[in-house]
């Protein structure tokens, strides 16, 4: 079986640059609070999702839609109208977290094909199943808390396919459990699709120090002259007791791609790419590292190493909880 590369893009470009690179899937999502990457210049009208659509499957690519932040009581006709819309434009699938807007997916357009989004924390075959039975979720991503064996085991209690993330942003929380930038900011990751967002940031300079707040918040302070961090409260520097440093998260990326012959054998499906929010260039690089890992396998050569050091951020990387060496 080859493993299914699904790339992100978080502009028209970005997505033409993942199917030229060798994509097998994009996804991508509205430019509106049913994304979860709801930012600024980043996304797809309807008229440039509909195009895009289009392009990728002149090339042989599929399209993902994410619709995978939870609506708002009282207006769930914009995310009724996002399902609805992808399916008129012709996703191959939508990804979708909530279990009202998973119900109005099967019950209205139940010849489109549904994808479970990490942001719903499904963990363990039995909820997988739960998901399978009651909205005809064929695909789930699973969160990036589970180790190769725990991959594997979920496969063997489930026909469901599995997606797991290979590269990119790392989170520490299980996805769809974070209040961090909710608490900071009053905008939620998970209901408006905003991490950290811009307007809540603000750089001061103090002294001889320059100080990265969000929200009010200080979460990191660097001397004058040297790079400072965009001020992310699950990667701020913190002091905790006597020790002063990354109290939750390292600024590094999870990297995946020498794990990649132990993900085919624990039968996943699909290898995802985080980082719908960088250039086309990042993407298309990534894409075509990944392709040749993936086509390097199935053809049972060795794997390429270190293709994707100089992309990772900080330069560094991890393999995160799939060897359960972080701390």
């Amino acid at each position: 079986m080859v493993m299914e590369i699904v790339c992100p893009a978080g502009t028209p470009a970005a997505l033409r640059a993942a199917v030229k690179a060798g994509a097998h899937t994009v996804y991508c999502g509205f430019a509106d609070e049913t994304n979860a990457r709801n930012f600024p210049g980043l996304n797809f009208s309807r008229a440039e999702m509909t195009e895009g659509i289009a392009f990728a499957h002149s090339h042989g690519s599929k399209v993902l839609v994410a619709i995978n932040t939870f609506p708002r009581a009282g207006a769930e006709t914009i995310w009724h109208s996002a399902v609805s819309d992808a399916h008129a434009a012709g996703a191959d699938a939508v990804i979708l977290a909530d279990v009202g807007l998973l119900a109005y997916a099967a019950e209205d357009h139940s010849d489109l094909r549904r994808h479970l989004s990490v942001q719903a924390a499904a963990a363990n075959a039995d909820v997988i199943n739960f998901y399978a039975e009651a909205f005809g979720v064929k695909r789930v991503v699973l969160p990036r808390v589970l180790s190769v064996q725990e991959i594997a085991a979920i496969n063997a209690d489930t026909d469901v396919e599995t997606e797991v993330f290979v590269f990119g942003g790392l989170c520490v929380m299980a996805e769809g459990r974070c209040s961090l930038s909710s608490y900071a900011t009053g905008l939620s990751p998970n209901m408006n699709g905003v991490c950290s967002p811009a307007t809540h940031v603000e750089y001061t300079q103090e002294g001889g120090d320059l100080a990265a707040r969000l929200g009010g918040y200080t979460i990191h302070r660097v001397a004058d002259g040297e790079p400072a961090p965009y001020p992310t409260l699950c990667k701020g520097c913190f002091h905790a007791g006597k020790k002063t440093g990354h109290v939750f998260e390292d600024a590094v990326s999870l990297n995946a791609e020498q794990l990649l012959p132990q993900l085919r054998d624990a039968g996943v499906t699909a290898l995802k790419i985080e980082g719908r929010q960088r250039s086309r260039s990042y993407v298309s690089q990534v894409v075509k590292n990944f392709r040749a890992a993936v086509d390097a396998l199935e053809a049972g050569r060795t794997l390429p190493e270190g293709m994707l050091a100089r992309l990772a951020e900080g330069q560094a990387s991890t393999t995160g909880a799939y060897r359960k060496t972080w701390r």
